[in-house]
Parts: C-alpha cells; sequence; structure tokens
C-alpha cells in the first residue's frame, strides 16, 4: 500500500536561501521508456538517461590515497561499479597542494599526486576499462608565480599562452590587487568580476578576449591531449554561467558538472544560465539533497529525507520544470569540502554512512561517492550500484516516496521495464513491511533494498578482486599492559604533524576529549618500513571500550572510521594486527 505523504519544510541548516515551491514527490505512474534523443548539435551538459554512477578519487589531503599510480591498481576493483572517477586538480601549484590554487594549466603535470606520465597512463588505463575520468578544472582564480599578477608563460601546440595583469578582474581582492599594482606599475581589467570574488588568489575577468583564449586551449589540452572525458568546474559561483556555456560548447566535454553551492532554485537559474543556442551546457551538484540526506543521518529522523532544507527541496525530488533537473542534478553526500577536518566550519555526515549511500544510489541524478565512503564500504556499495543497475535506474528515473517517519523512510525508484527499486533505510528499516509483490535483494546496517519486475537471484552482485594483504611488522617496543586500553599507528611518511587519536561510541562517549581531532599520541620509535609508530593509551576509568578509532596527521588527512580493537597495530589502511599484553 502506498501512502501519501505531503513533504513539510524541515529545520534550517547549512545550504541555500531562496525556496522553491513545496511539491512532493510524486505520485506513481506508469513509466514509459525514455524515447531516444536526436543527436545534439552541441554539447547538452550531461547525457540523458545516464545510467553511471561517479567516484570521487580525493579527499583533502589525500596526497597518499590519491597518487596516480595508487588509484591506476585500483583499476579491476573500480570496473563495472563507476563509470566515471572525477580525479584532483591535475596540474603543479609550485607546491605540495590538492590544486586549488592552480598554477601551470599546460607544461608542467608533475603535481603532489604523481608526474604526468603516470596521470596519463592512469587516464588510459581507466579508459581501456570503461571507466572515464572527470578533471577538476578551477579557472575562476588563478595562482601567480611571484607577485601579485604575473601568471606561467606556457606552450601548447605550437602557441605560448599568457596571462597578463590586465586579465585580472578589476575589483580584484576588494581593490587591494588594483592599489598594489598602481604602486608597482601594473594595471589590470576595466572590469569588474562577474561574479562573487575570493581574496585567496587573483580573480580572473572572463570577459577578457585573452582569458577565454587561454581556457578555451586549457580545455582542449585536457580533452583531447591528456584524454579526460569531462569537467568538474570549481566554484563556478565566481564568474557567468555563461562562460560555461561559451567554454563547453568549443571544448564539447562529453560531461560537465559545477559546483554552485547555494539553494536549488539558484542552482536551476545556474543551469539555464550555461545555455549556449538554447541548450543547456552543464550539470551541477544537487547540494540540497547532500543537506537533506545529512539533516537525517545526523539527527537520526528519518522522516527529514521528505522535508526540505531551509526552504530548498533536492534537484532530484523536486517537480522544478516537470522534474527535468534530475537529468542535470549530480547527487553526493559527502565531499572534500563537506567532510570532517580540522577546521570547525565543516559540516560532516557524522553516521549512517552506508544507508546515506544506498538512499542516493537508489535515487535518480547521478551519484558521487566520496572516495572514503568507498574505501571503508567497497563490497556493500558494489553491491549497491549492481542493484541500481539491474533496475535501470538512471539521471532521469521518477521517485515516489511510500513512507516516512522518525525511523523509517521508504522510496520507490521506477527503473526501465517495469522494474522498480524500492529502498527503506532507517534504524527500524525492517519494520517497513511491503506488500508481497516487493522481494528483497540487498540489506545492511539501517538499509533495505527490495526489487519489483525483475527476479532477485538474477541480479549477480559483485565480487570484487582481493586487494594484496599488506603485511607489517610490529616493533619490539609496542607493548601492552594488563588492563591497558591503547592502540598503536603507524603513520604514513607525509603525516609530519602531531599525530592525534579520536576514538568513540556512536551515540555513546567520547574518549578522546571530545573536542575534533582529539588527542595526541605518545611517538614510540621507527618500524622496519622507514615509518614512525605512535601510541595511543586511554587514562581514565573505563565502563566500556570505543567502539570505532580515527587517527590523523594533526586533524588532516586522516584514516576512515575504524573499528577498534585494544592493543590493535593500526595503519592508514586500517587494522592490521593485535599487540596482546
Amino acid at each position: 500500500m502506498l501512502l501519501a505523504v505531503t513533504l513539510t519544510c524541515g529545520l534550517a541548516a547549512c545550504g541555500g536561501d531562496d525556496a522553491d515551491e513545496p511539491t512532493p514527490i510524486p505520485a506513481p505512474t506508469p513509466t514509459p521508456e525514455p524515447e531516444p534523443e536526436p543527436a545534439p548539435q552541441v554539447c547538452q551538459g550531461w547525457p540523458s538517461s545516464y545510467d553511471g554512477v561517479m567516484l570521487q578519487a580525493f579527499y583533502w589531503d589525500s596526497f597518499d590515497d590519491s597518487q596516480w599510480s595508487e588509484l591506476q591498481a585500483q583499476a579491476d576493483q573500480l570496473v563495472g561499479t563507476f563509470s566515471l572517477v572525477w580525479l584532483p586538480q591535475s596540474g603543479n601549484c609550485g607546491g605540495i597542494s590538492m590544486g586549488y590554487d592552480d598554477l601551470y594549466w599546460f607544461d608542467n603535470y608533475n603535481s603532489s599526486f604523481g608526474n604526468e606520465q603516470q596521470l596519463r597512463q592512469l587516464i588510459t588505463t581507466f579508459k581501456s576499462k570503461g571507466i572515464k575520468t572527470i578533471a577538476d578544472v578551477v579557472i575562476n582564480h588563478r595562482r601567480n608565480v611571484s607577485n601579485w599578477v604575473d601568471f606561467p608563460r606556457e606552450t601548447y601546440k605550437g602557441v605560448t599562452y599568457e596571462m597578463k595583469s590586465t586579465d585580472i578582474c578589476a575589483n580584484d581582492d576588494n581593490g587591494a590587487t588594483k592599489t598594489w599594482a598602481a604602486q608597482n606599475g601594473y594595471t589590470l581589467s576595466t572590469n569588474n568580476d562577474t561574479g562573487e570574488g575570493w581574496d585567496g588568489m587573483r580573480d580572473l575577468d572572463h570577459k577578457s578576449e585573452n582569458v577565454q583564449t587561454i581556457v578555451k586551449a586549457y580545455l582542449d589540452f585536457l580533452k583531447n591531449d591528456l584524454g579526460y572525458a569531462g569537467f568538474r568546474y570549481d566554484m563556478v559561483k565566481g564568474y557567468s554561467a555563461s562562460y560555461i556555456g561559451l567554454y563547453n560548447a568549443t571544448a564539447m566535454p562529453e560531461f560537465s558538472v559545477g559546483e554552485y553551492w547555494d539553494s536549488t532554485s539558484k542552482i536551476k537559474n545556474w543551469i539555464e544560465g550555461t545555455k549556449k543556442e538554447g541548450q543547456i551546457q552543464s550539470a551541477a551538484f544537487d547540494f540540497q539533497f547532500r543537506y537533506t540526506v545529512r539533516n537525517a543521518m545526523n539527527s537520526g529522523n528519518y522522516s527529514r529525507l521528505a522535508q526540505q532544507n531551509d526552504g530548498s527541496w533536492p534537484l532530484v525530488s523536486s517537480n522544478l520544470d516537470g522534474g527535468k533537473y534530475r537529468r542535470y542534478a549530480v547527487t553526493f553526500v559527502e565531499n572534500h569540502d563537506t567532510e570532517r577536518r580540522s577546521n570547525a566550519a565543516q559540516d560532516p555526515l557524522l553516521k549512517d554512512t552506508l544507508a546515506a549511500n544506498a538512499y542516493m544510489l537508489a535515487m535518480p541524478g547521478t551519484p558521487c561517492v566520496f572516495l572514503k565512503h568507498w574505501q571503508a564500504y567497497k563490497q556493500e556499495i558494489a553491491n549497491m550500484v549492481a542493484v541500481r543497475k539491474a533496475v535501470g535506474i538512471n539521471s532521469e528515473s521518477v521517485p515516489t516516496q511510500v513512507a516516512a517517519n522518525m525511523n523509517y523512510y521508504a522510496v520507490q525508484v521506477a527503473g526501465t521495464g517495469g522494474r522498480q527499486l524500492l529502498c527503506v533505510v532507517g534504524t527500524k528499516a525492517a519494520d517497513y513491511t511491503p506488500d508481497g509483490a516487493w522481494k528483497k535483494v540487498l540489506s545492511g546496517y539501517h538499509y533495505i533494498y527490495y526489487v519489483q519486475g525483475i527476479d532477485p537471484t538474477a541480479i549477480i552482485l559483485p565480487v570484487l578482486p582481493q586487494e594484496e594483504p599488506q603485511t607489517v611488522e610490529v616493533p619490539s617496543f609496542c607493548t601492552v599492559t594488563a588492563g591497558e586500553t591503547c592502540a598503536f599507528f603507524e603513520a604514513p611518511t607525509t603525516w609530519t604533524a602531531d599525530i592525534m587519536c579520536w576514538a568513540w561510541i556512536d551515540n555513546g562517549d567520547n574518549f578522546t576529549g571530545g573536542t575534533w581531532p582529539g588527542t595526541p599520541c605518545t611517538l614510540l620509535g621507527t618500524a622496519s618500513s622507514g615509518k614512525k609508530v605512535y601510541k595511543w593509551t586511554y587514562s581514565g576509568s573505563l565502563t566500556t571500550k570505543p567502539g570505532k578509532i580515527i587517527f590523523s596527521n594533526n586533524g588532516t588527512p586522516q584514516t576512515s572510521d575504524l573499528p577498534f580493537q585494544n592493543g590493535g597495530y593500526y595503519t592508514k589502511d586500517g587494522l592490521k594486527t593485535v599487540v596482546n599484553p
């Protein structure tokens, strides 16, 4: 029996500020097979009825896990689950960097994640296995070489490209750049920024013909030389959406997604603003989907999946223009900017990671799985994607809410060929009993998948290739005394700050002070691997031991949420062995 549920506004959280018309998820109707579209004459931003899933292959300071060679070695595990892999910005930034202070666009691809040859090998290997790569494109701003206004001089296809001081917005850095330029004999553009300003680096004037020429050449290099299939545009609120339209209509990427961090109505307007010759040129991340999921999971109130976030419906569950924007919605539940980091301003998903991913992977749009979630739950996420594909859910599938209360939420999503998926998430997901037409196909912590119109035994769940086991040699100086509560951590060589420990019980005690990133560990010595080994010991009285533990480089980077084992010997990849008293 389907329940008629009216969606209501939720509590304000992080996110947008403009309200869309509160329209409930539509009642179930027969879903015809999509009509094939004629071949587009220009880029249309995102393929129609796209059934792929994307992996964000990095997190903040993921300099070990996102090495090009490391990702290439995982290609066989990714095949079949991910059609797209979004890589961190791959150019040289003048030092260790996540890439958002981009410096070189053509000549230097020796980055924090590997060299140019390794990058090309990664892209080629992925392509040979049917996995396409998405480049992180940072063109709102750019780093300078030696002073406030000079940029690299680079050559591509025999043409030399160089941005000038006159390519910097007139009002850059709230006028501070203009003041410096005048004092030092430079001139800026006469044009103000066409979007929001950012003081970290020089804001580029996209009205400049020189900027447009160089950006077009840069995108050509990424797509036709390095081999990227598409682009993720960083900080697109920093310049007019019309320039995304201009650049994509020239570059013709297969995929384009913009980071427009705002309310659904503003994201929709940005998508429309990318039009060129009447055709939308880019998708966008569905930020309100992320906040709706975050609100529900963190509060333990799953009915909040039926509510707006701060007055905005997610693109994938709103009826804006008949739901046309589902095609252009890239959904996610966590990313490198929202995850828990040392910065207290972050707003992470704190629990129910599996349920959050189960919900996302059942819904329309194009889901983007966060690397840390994939690392922690590879097999279960691969199983979810396998069910999604077997049912035929794609970016334009229609969701129907069937139940919403504090303890569980259920949504039915129409696939292709009459197939349906019913996703139930919540602490009491098992209490929801669908009628006999639904057959359970998958379940886990706080989530259940049911299917209809397909024999669940015909759905082949993947068996991921086993990773090579990494053996460690526990140093003799690692000891545990009787009654001691402790853990050991062999830190990566790149973790040079204080090694911190964060240990806790879900919905219970925190054993490391309760303020991220926790308490410092004690350096014991150096292992035979050349890596330093640390120890954390709990000094208080215990009624119960921790359930989970995280080690971090003073907050970032950090390990995943790891199961606590007393006397456990951990590396960044998890528990390796146990030191007994």
